[in-house]
């Protein structure tokens, strides 16, 4: 423990040790001099920050000192009531202060307990509640405004943190802001009642027990009573404005001192006329001229040395913006700045801002959000931020999706047109003839006019940003096994890690490393098999990869572990599993075409033979989607991810699956067979 922590124990056990141990007089005008310097340097701390999370310690500084001056309150009651001497300082402010008068000293100690307590204190506890309700209520707008800018682009990960932490801190210092100002409330209140004991029990005391005359007593004890009231009210009302200024700052770029001569005093030709207006005030009226005349003086100096630090300063700031804009060309940080690759772009035209635009209606910030929700729970991985900006190189109404640098997909929108879609290819209403950019279906532009006909009709009609909405979900569940890289593995065992530590020990970092899990983990995503479920594949891996590390094996092994979600994901509402199967030729075909190596096994197969199970394949898709049908190919286990291989670069979207992958309970209905 540092020396500065045991100093504030320290300060603390010492200010319960005044509430109960009587202190000579010398030690308290010692603590009351602390205690004046105490609030004379929080006045000065909170009028030198530039927002109020810089003096984020204040709500509890100030129980601290609160706390601390009634303590000294106590030990000077003490003093006062048993003694008659309260030290050198209270009886310097009883005599000096005062001028020796004391009805004067008790005017004064009542004009600052009417100025703490009825202005400064009332006025400091109504800010601090109204602006915690207000900083409360602000949150989820800021929240959401941070996500905003983070789907943009304009901010990172690390600054969208920053600033969702500060929001919270700011929820929080207001909050106690809001309390601690009752305790500026209760100290006022205190000190009336402290006086009031002293002054009238202090004469009882000192006519009784003392027997002094009753003015002898009545002088004696107000005097220390006032000098005691003044001591303790001072640094009280140093601490109320304080508390005040915190509670009333705005964030700024400078401190309050900067801000008042920047602010109140930046605008010249209002120091002009408020020095004519002095001016006219000692001509005009039987005030002495000598009293206006300097201050007119003044103040028109004072704008004329402004009018021309006004006129410089732009070329000073023009030379500095160029100064910096030159050091930024030179630094070479910036130019490995343009080497980061984004994980998702979508970039658009001039004529599609009003989609982006909130000011404008646009919604498309919120919808991406909803996005990377959405595809976080199907497919169980963190869509990165999707980086939101203009492109004046596009077409006005064209958009373009990239995925880690490379231009995937592209479209065009009318954002004063409704894109409408017919499943059974009518042509039953006049519009732009266009593809649907999601599913290349033929589609057509309407307007707002033709909606309720098309609707009528039987088309599906979607607004502009659910177009692009689509077309970006899309987009990223096509390519999601791009997107998951070796520091992405790494967050979701980590994330596995924080619920079952022992699985993950067991699995990493032997005997598979983060790039073989890495490689398993796209495998699935490639064939559109969601990961959200990793403890099962993480026991699939950590069982059979005692045995193999072939990531194609362990891969199939993870598969069958999870066949009652990929049976489900492609079985009907009636529980059937509608397939084509896998003819006993072609699988034997397949078969003995594999090649076992050191280095694992892969498929040697003539490219004759490999095109006419493809051509079969496509026979047998057309034929099934022409019964309106999604066609699922199932094969033995011993094939399955040798067919994937002929078929991925082709059928990418035909899910392939083995007899091993089926739910027992699932009923398997074939609709054709794959042969040649």
């Amino acid at each position: 423990m540092q020396f500065r922590d045991i100093g504030v124990l320290a300060a603390v056990i010492m200010i319960v040790a005044m509430l109960v141990i009587p202190l000579p007089p010398w030690l308290l005008s010692f603590l009351i001099i602390i205690n004046i310097t105490l609030g004379l340097l929080v006045l000065l701390t909170a009028m030198n920050m530039q927002e109020a999370l810089q003096f984020s310690i204040f709500p509890s500084l100030l129980l601290l000192l609160t706390l601390f001056r009634l303590g000294l309150n106590v030990s000077t009651t003490r003093a006062i009531l048993s003694d008659g001497d309260a030290g050198g300082v209270v009886e310097t402010f009883g005599t000096f202060v005062t001028g020796g008068n004391i009805v004067v000293g008790l005017v004064v100690f009542v004009i600052l307990i009417i100025i703490q307590f009825l202005v400064i204190t009332k006025g400091a506890e109504r800010v601090a509640e109204v602006a915690a309700r207000f900083t409360l209520d602000a949150m989820p707008g800021k929240q959401m405004s941070i996500d905003a800018d983070l789907n943009a682009g304009m901010i990172s990960e690390t600054d969208a943190r920053m600033r969702r932490e500060k929001v919270g801190n700011e929820a929080d210092f207001y909050g106690a802001m809001d309390g601690a100002t009752k305790f500026v409330k209760g100290d006022a209140i205190a000190g009336i009642i402290i006086v009031i004991i002293n002054l009238l029990v202090g004469i009882i005391i000192g006519v009784v027990q003392m027997g002094l005359p009753f003015a002898e007593a009545a002088t004696l004890f107000s005097q220390l009573t006032v000098g005691d009231g003044i001591v303790s009210q001072i640094p009280a009302l140093l601490i109320s404005t304080a508390t005040g200024i915190v509670v009333t700052r705005a964030a700024s770029e400078g401190n309050l001192g900067s801000d008042i001569t920047n602010q109140l005093l930046g605008q010249p030709k209002l120091l002009y006329i408020a020095a004519v207006t002095v001016l006219l005030l000692g001509l005009a009226t039987p005030i002495n001229d000598m009293l206006t005349i300097p201050i007119a003086i003044t103040l028109a100096l004072g704008a004329f040395v402004m009018s021309r630090k006004a006129e410089e300063d732009p070329e000073e700031l023009l030379g500095m913006e160029e100064d910096f804009e030159t050091e930024g060309l030179k630094s070479p940080e910036n130019v490995v700045n343009l080497l980061n690759v984004d994980p998702i772009e979508f970039e658009f035209g001039y004529g599609l801002i009003p989609l982006v635009d909130a000011t404008q209606g646009g919604d498309l910030l919120d919808r991406v959000i909803m996005i990377r929700r959405q595809l976080a729970i199907e497919l169980g991985l963190v869509i990165p931020v999707v980086r939101i900006r203009d492109n004046i190189q596009l077409q006005p109404n064209e958009y373009r999706i990239k995925i880690k640098g490379s231009e995937l997909a592209r479209g065009e929108l009318l954002l004063d047109h409704y894109l409408a879609m017919s499943p059974g290819g009518e042509d039953a209403i006049e519009g732009i003839e266009t593809i649907e950019p999601s599913f290349g279906l033929p589609a057509k532009w309407i307007t707002e006019n033709v909606k309720e006909d098309a609707e009528i009709h039987g088309y599906t009609v979607v607004d502009p940003p659910s177009v692009v909405s689509t077309h970006i979900t899309e987009v990223i569940r096509a390519n999601a096994a791009d997107l998951i890289g070796r520091q992405e593995t790494k967050q979701l065992v980590d994330h596995v890690h924080e619920s079952f530590p022992i699985l993950v020990d067991e699995l990493t970092p032997t005997p598979l490393s983060i790039g073989e899990i890495q490689k398993v983990l796209s495998k699935l995503l490639s064939e559109h098999v969601s990961i959200r479920n990793l403890p099962i594949i993480f026991e699939t891996l950590a069982d059979y990869s005692k045995y193999t590390s072939d990531v194609d094996v362990l891969t199939e092994y993870v598969r069958q572990a999870l066949a009652r979600q990929i049976t489900l994901q492609y079985a009907t509402t009636d529980q059937a599993l509608k397939v084509l199967t896998v003819s006993p030729k072609v699988e034997k075909m397949i078969a003995d075409n594999i090649q076992q190596t050191e280095q694992g096994n892969y498929l040697s197969i003539d490219p004759g033979d490999s095109q006419e199970i493809l051509e079969s394949i496509a026979r047998e898709v057309e034929r099934v989607a022409l019964m309106d049908q999604s066609p699922v190919i199932l094969c033995s286990p011993a094939i399955r991810m040798y067919l994937r291989k002929i078929t991925g670069r082709y059928f990418p979207q035909i899910p392939i699956l083995s007899y091993n992958e089926l739910e027992a309970s699932i009923e398997v209905q074939s609709v054709g067979v794959v042969d040649i």
